[in-house]
């Protein structure tokens, strides 16, 4: 895997997970909406960590500097 996500948008990603963190384990703790925010972080949590998106490979995006030529 070829890293495609950048430094800032891992940033944000970071960010945005620890707020669906928040809102799916306080806010809407137990009920589906907050098992789906839960999932959502994770997600985000995951891709940041990873520095890859699939998403971002579907479609051909890259917000990373270091961009290689496929």
């Amino acid at each position: 895997m070829k890293t495609n996500v950048g430094a800032i948008d891992r940033v944000i990603r970071l960010v945005l997970a620890s707020v669906l963190f928040y809102l799916g384990l306080v806010l809407y703790s137990g009920s589906a909406l907050g098992i789906g925010l839960v999932v959502a972080g994770g997600v985000l949590l995951a891709t940041a960590l990873v520095g890859f998106c699939g998403l971002y490979r579907l479609l051909g995006i890259h917000t990373s500097q270091t961009r290689e030529q496929l």
